[in-house]
């Protein structure tokens, strides 16, 4: 039996519509056609990649809320570019491959589809951008001006900066045969001219490309002379079109565009084929930049003529173009929200708390979490205890060891930085890095070179298994409590005591503020021992046995889910109370749809939180009637795993783990992952009411999928989980 607080009482029985609010986050190719072929007997999974484009409809919506600050629509405009960016650089690249495999079950008319997806998608974003998002700018004070609009003073102060500071920079390439297209790096600004009258040397060769160096500001703010009453702003592409005739004397510009390719920019090593993986990437990232092109943007004005001569010259089919009305790359439009001086524009600033009365100020983090663990829930909460736990470990006599597992840090991290102090000062430090984390593989190359260059031992995970599993582990040596020493000048005993920190995200203070995640701070023996085997067989790759406490992948997490889901479902046949509520970024895994369904079809009571794509459509009459699905889109990213299975009334017949991993094959399989039971009962109901309950409950922020593969917003007025926690523990 429980009583009404307990976490039985809070989630097991309850659903969306009863249960009590308690407040105010790319695979391989194999993967991709495993996922897209995986079906039920009788049911139809949806799309993956057009669901990943209806999270991104979702993040646009961000956009039109009268109720987010101007400049903040403003920035969701520019995330969807930066994600549409990441799906064709990934997604549709592994699309494309597995349309050449036959029997791939992947077809022409798949890509087409999820093509006419994309396309309606940035039509929409472009018309949001310009008839809604910048007029309201201007409204404001706030106007990026062409040249049309710019007057003679303005006009001028734009043609020096552009002498001055632009034309030095860029050198017009006219094609012929002893000038061939140039390579065109991926994601780089471009223009293409069609230029009239003969060259230098008597020839008429009617095409130039001219490249625009990254290192020139793509957002320029004019003088505030210049614009009174108003903060005016030029972009790069507008200077460039006024003046591009200068670039060729004595010839006419008869058309132009500015262009802009993406291409597959997965590094592709075959890690069973070299000796050094890191060498072997180091090499590759100086190739990733010219890889298969797989779309062009052009401006909506660009000829047909130029436009045809492009996708030519890059070899795409015309449903590869992407004609838009506007700039051609809006993530660049973040340096005019940095810019802009208006914070009544932006979200009201907020600073993570740290939590004081779980971590008192002034004391040692060791002695606290001698007594219990500690739960961190960012960024509601300060990432700083993370961080003191390591300066704390660093500059501490009696701490001997220090593991830790670097996926994205980024290539400013005062973590890696005290780990390099750390080996410095003679601990024994073990960084397993994993070199192949997408897009940060140049800034974990690094860290690594730097870490070895003071006696780090450095190591790299296990062959074909990227490590994802977020963790660090200290070793200190501790004098015996009520030991003393027999006599004068005789060393007390000690023993070895560890203590760990798991987490659901990245160790990245600066992306700790901008997504959700768990963090656990424990010095538990049995836990902190399994912490302390999985760093032995990363570094060893020796067989070690099941773990007590951790869940593993790829050795036992899918099987251990599987077999909870199979519980929960047993519990409903019979009657029990039956209740499962799972909190991921993206649900795609075959056998983990399957027991979900099998979960619905025996009358469990399902809710599953997935702010990205999502295969399983809920609602089906006979199938899924029995889950729910929904996303949350708001001020942060939501990233946590949080994973609650019950299955009876009893204590013993419920279990609540935190994760780095979500439910797709590759983090199940291809992965090293963790999964954690939270066994404190005050903790565990912690994470029900902050990381749960508020978020089956929110009214603001929310999405509901239906079973065609739609997502509704839930409400545009009511209760916010984010703005709930924040309230509670910023």
């Amino acid at each position: 039996m429980t009583d009404d607080t307990s976490p039985a009482a809070r989630v097991a029985a309850a659903t969306p519509a009863r249960l009590p609010l308690h407040a105010p986050l790319a695979d391989d190719r194999t993967s991709a056609l495993r996922e897209k072929a995986a079906q039920t007997a009788a049911l139809q999974l949806l799309d993956r990649e057009r669901s990943l484009l209806q999270f991104n409809r979702r993040v646009l919506a961000q956009a039109r809320r009268a109720d987010v600050p101007l400049l903040e629509r403003l920035r969701y405009v520019t995330i969807v570019s930066s994600n549409l960016d990441e799906f064709f650089e990934v997604r549709v690249a592994d699309y494309i491959e597995a349309v050449r495999q036959p029997g791939s079950g992947i077809t022409q008319a798949d890509l087409a589809a999820v093509a006419q997806a994309a396309h309606e998608l940035i039509d929409e974003q472009y018309a949001l951008f310009n008839h809604d998002v910048m007029p309201a700018l201007e409204a404001e004070g706030i106007v990026v001006l062409n040249h049309a609009q710019r007057n003679a003073a303005q006009r001028a102060w734009v043609a020096k900066f552009f002498e001055q500071q632009v034309r030095p920079l860029l050198v017009p390439l006219s094609l012929d045969p002893s000038h061939p297209f140039p390579q065109v790096a991926n994601k780089s600004l471009n223009f293409i001219a069609r230029v009239g009258g003969r060259d230098a040397f008597g020839r008429q060769n009617q095409i130039a490309i001219v490249k625009v160096p990254r290192v020139l500001p793509r957002v320029i703010r004019l003088p505030a002379t210049l614009t009174p009453g108003q903060q005016g702003f030029v972009l790069l592409t507008s200077v460039i079109r006024a003046h591009l005739g200068e670039l060729f004397a004595g010839r006419t510009v008869e058309s132009f565009s500015q262009f802009r390719v993406t291409r597959d920019s997965d590094l592709e090593v075959d890690e069973d084929d070299v000796t050094n993986l890191r060498q072997a990437l180091r090499s590759g990232l100086t190739t990733r930049h010219f890889g298969q092109a797989i779309r062009l943007e052009v401006v909506s004005t660009c000829p047909d003529e130029l436009t045809r001569f492009l996708l030519e010259q890059f070899g795409l089919p015309e449903v590869a173009l992407y004609k838009v009305n506007g700039p051609v790359n809006l993530v660049r439009l973040n340096q005019l929200i940095d810019q802009a001086e208006a914070d009544r524009l932006r979200f009201a600033s907020f600073e993570p708390r740290w939590p004081e009365g779980r971590l008192p100020p002034g004391r040692s983090i060791f002695e606290t979490l001698r007594q219990r663990d500690v739960l961190l829930h960012h960024p509601f909460e300060s990432f700083e205890p993370v961080v003191q736990f390591l300066r704390e470990a660093v500059h501490d006599p009696d701490v001997l060891a220090i593991k830790q597992t670097i996926y994205r840090t980024g290539a400013q991290s005062v973590l890696m930085d005290l780990l390099i102090e750390a080996a410095r000062r003679g601990k024994e430090v073990l960084a397993v890095v994993e070199l192949k984390a997408r897009f940060d593989e140049e800034a974990n190359i690094n860290w690594a070179e730097r870490l070895e260059a003071v006696g780090a031992q450095v190591v790299y995970g296990i062959v074909g298994l990227k490590t994802h599993a977020k963790m660090m582990l200290v070793t200190r040596r501790e004098t015996l409590p009520g030991s003393g020493a027999k006599r004068a000048g005789q060393p007390r005993p000690t023993r070895l005591r560890r203590y760990a920190h798991l987490s659901t995200g990245n160790y990245n203070p600066r992306t700790s503020r901008m997504y959700t995640d768990l963090g656990y701070l424990s010095a538990d023996p049995g836990l902190t021992a399994d912490v302390d085997a999985v760093f032995l067989q990363l570094a060893s790759q020796t067989q070690a046995k099941a773990p007590r406490h951790l869940v593993t992948a790829p050795f036992g997490l899918h099987k251990r889910m599987v077999r909870h889901l199979q519980q929960v479902a047993d519990a409903a046949r019979a009657g029990k109370p039956a209740r499962i509520v799972v909190k991921i970024n993206a649900l795609t895994d075959p056998g983990l749809m399957e027991a979900l369904i099998d979960a619905s079809v025996a009358g469990a009571s399902i809710d599953l939180i997935v702010r990205g794509a999502c295969m399983l459509p809920p609602g089906v009459p006979g199938r899924t009637e029995n889950i729910r699905v929904r996303s949350v889109i708001g001020r942060f990213l939501e990233h946590t795993r949080v994973l609650y299975f019950r299955w009876g009334e009893g204590e013993g017949d419920e279990v609540l783990y935190l994760s780095s991993a979500d439910w797709m094959s590759r983090n199940m399989f291809r992965r090293i992952e963790l999964a954690w039971p939270v066994r404190d009962p005050l903790l565990r109901q912690r994470v029900i009411d902050e990381a749960l309950v508020p978020y089956l409950h929110d009214k603001r922020d929310a999405w509901t999928l239906d079973s065609s593969g739609r997502y509704k917003r839930v409400a545009e007025q009511g209760a916010s989980a984010q703005r709930a926690l924040m309230q509670r523990l910023g």
